[in-house]
């Protein structure tokens, strides 16, 4: 897998992954949030391509304080095969390269598959809550 900057002409296929691997929600537009992506630090919007295939997907920040991982996704075909954790150690490399001392991401509750891969990566669950308010309705 070749990973590089996220391209204009991703848009589909990537759109495409995050719907099939279950991260795209009603409230959220994919194709805004790829837009304001490329407006901030779009260096931190990776893919992963196989024989021309996007096949996994992450989108980074840093705010100067913490950094944070949105939209890790590697194609159900590839599960397992290390793809997902090949694409954050590359976010991670480059947020590191920023300065960035820590990393902060949200998982869904229910979602122990993604748990459990995070844990095996080192993360650690922290026992704090999430809370969030919209100021641009999608």
């Amino acid at each position: 897998m070749h990973i590089r900057p996220f391209e204009r002409r991703d848009t589909d296929p990537v759109i495409g992954l995050w719907q099939a691997r279950g991260l795209a929600r009603p409230w959220n537009d994919p194709l805004k949030d790829i837009e304001r992506k490329l407006a901030v630090q779009p260096e931190l919007f990776l893919v992963g391509e196989l024989d021309g295939t996007i096949v996994a997907t992450a989108m980074g920040g840093y705010d100067g304080h913490r950094g944070s991982v949105y939209y890790l996704a590697a194609a159900e075909a590839y599960a397992g095969s290390g793809f997902g954790a090949a694409i954050l150690a590359e976010l991670e490399r480059r947020l590191t390269l920023m300065g960035c001392p820590k990393i902060n991401l949200l998982v869904r509750g229910e979602n122990e598959g993604v748990l459990k891969f995070y844990d095996r990566l080192g993360y650690e669950r922290h026992d704090s809550l999430s809370l969030g308010r919209r100021l641009i309705a999608d």
